[in-house]
């Protein structure tokens, strides 16, 4: 069984490194695979099991009565980490970089590669236009009301819920609670359950808004090595929270920032149970959950949760506009705490851009918007990674993002990518450090790129420039 092992991932790394060198081209035919057993002496099955490793990889797709094809973007990809949980949970300090990133990537002088947001030509904004002014001119109730305690409009609710009955468990619409983004979501979630100095185990690479979250709560990050494909480590998340204390468990199981993978279903299953048994509750983002690639959209660990352990946050920040602010939790057992906390901190969500999203979501406008999004983010994050494979130094590996819009880049070592981000500044580029997304130091020679915009050749340009700081430092290095 391992001799069979090591074949197909032999020959799955041989195949890979043909399409890396661009031997084998995007949209070209692999050989056959009775060719392929033939020629190395394989058995069927084991070329099968290495085609298949390819095809989970993003690099190959398979095209029914025709073969295998090089995929568009494939790029050389990221090696997995080993399943070991770090030794200690850190301090988290990443805000004031944070901050100062942020800043710089929203000029507009530059190629905004940096910030994770889509553009405004995806978005359904004239159709946004009008239902504000349907809602407003009928809105006498929603304008002349507050309330600190009323906080969800019932017809956004139903259509958050009548958008999870495809799940496995659908989302039950007492435990909802509307809030004005996914950042808020997840900051009321961490509230409700954490205190000062607790523990809270987070994806590695993570998102750098929830390790801003952790040090602006007082919380110690605890780094759970992350699959390019697969998320996080459920070997090493059940390793950590058997041997310390861990308060919380804060994860983007579908499409996560910045790597576009997704948990397996059997392991967001085995997540669950196992956060459940050790009462530890499971915060979970998923505000790129609509925005995948394949056929179907995944189901969040949410459901499958039997105990009410799972806070699912999300928004529509990026498949509608960032600037409504509006997002949910579905805070399960918790709903009670999540909700003192709304209710202290912020009152309820804007009542008009709520009743401005159910419409959207009624009138079947949503889900016609989210198949073109799709697509159209599926072909910017291709461009993008085609661009950097034909621009990047020898050597640089790439994400194979299965949904969303960003890709993290990993430049051969000692490379710095702070020193890229300082030369790039200069050039009129923008993009996220890779030191953003750890809070302990990791990922010095890495980037994430943001596709949110339609591809352009002055992004294609900007990706040769970029490409060609990179080379220069990897050369310099």
């Amino acid at each position: 069984m391992d001799q069979q092992t090591l074949r197909y991932e032999q020959l799955a790394e041989e195949l890979a490194g043909l399409i890396a060198t661009r031997v084998l081209r995007v949209g070209e035919r692999l050989p056959s695979v009775r060719r392929l057993a033939q020629e190395k002496r394989l058995s069927i099955s084991t070329v099968v099991h290495a085609l298949r490793l390819l095809e989970e990889r993003g690099c190959v797709e398979a095209r029914p009565q025709s073969g295998y094809f090089v995929r568009p973007g494939c790029g050389v990809p990221l090696q997995a980490p080993r399943a070991t949980p770090p030794a200690r949970a850190v301090k988290v300090d990443v805000s004031s970089r944070m901050m100062e990133v942020l800043a710089l990537n929203h000029q507009a002088d530059l190629i905004p590669f940096g910030a994770a947001l889509p553009s405004a030509e995806v978005l359904p904004i004239a159709s946004l236009q009008r239902l504000y002014s349907q809602v407003g001119r009928r809105a006498d109730r929603l304008l002349a009301t507050a309330s600190h305690t009323s906080i969800n409009h019932p017809e956004l609710v139903r259509q958050f819920v009548r958008r999870s009955l495809a799940w496995g468990q659908p989302l039950a619409a007492d435990e909802l609670i509307v809030t004005n983004s996914c950042t808020e979501s997840l900051s009321l979630c961490l509230r409700a359950v954490t205190r000062m100095g607790d523990t809270v185990a987070v994806e590695s690479p993570a998102y750098p808004l929830m390790l801003q979250l952790l040090e602006n709560l007082g919380l110690k990050a605890l780094e759970i090595p992350t699959h390019p494909q697969h998320g996080m480590s459920v070997d090493a998340l059940d390793i950590a929270t058997r041997e310390r204390r861990v308060a919380a468990c804060l994860l983007v199981s579908n499409f996560s920032n910045p790597l576009g993978c997704v948990v397996p279903d059997h392991e967001k299953q085995r997540l669950a149970q196992m956060m459940a048994e050790r009462n530890i509750p499971v915060i979970e983002d998923d505000i790129f959950g609509d925005l995948n690639f394949g056929a179907h959209r995944p189901w969040p660990i949410k459901s499958f949760d039997t105990a009410g352990n799972v806070m699912l946050c999300a928004s529509v920040s990026k498949t509608i506009s960032p600037t409504l602010r509006l997002g949910y939790v579905a805070a399960g057992r918790y709903h009670a705490q999540v909700l003192a906390q709304k209710t202290l901190t912020a009152g309820a969500t804007n009542p008009i851009t709520q009743a401005v999203v159910a419409a959207f979501m009624e009138s079947g406008a949503y889900e016609r918007h989210l198949r073109g999004l799709r697509r159209a983010y599926e072909k910017q994050v291709l461009a993008m990674a085609e661009a950097v494979m034909r621009h990047f130094p020898p050597g640089t590996c790439l994400s194979q993002p299965q949904g969303g819009f960003v890709l993290w880049v990993e430049l051969p070592e000692p490379a710095n990518a702070n020193q890229l981000y300082e030369a790039a500044l200069a050039e009129g580029i923008a993009f996220f450090p890779g030191e953003l997304f750890s809070a302990s130091g990791r990922y010095r020679n890495c980037l994430r790129l943001s596709s949110g915009c339609p591809w352009s050749p002055v992004q294609e340009d900007a990706v040769r420039r970029l490409g060609t700081l990179a080379t220069r430092l990897v050369e310099a290095a």
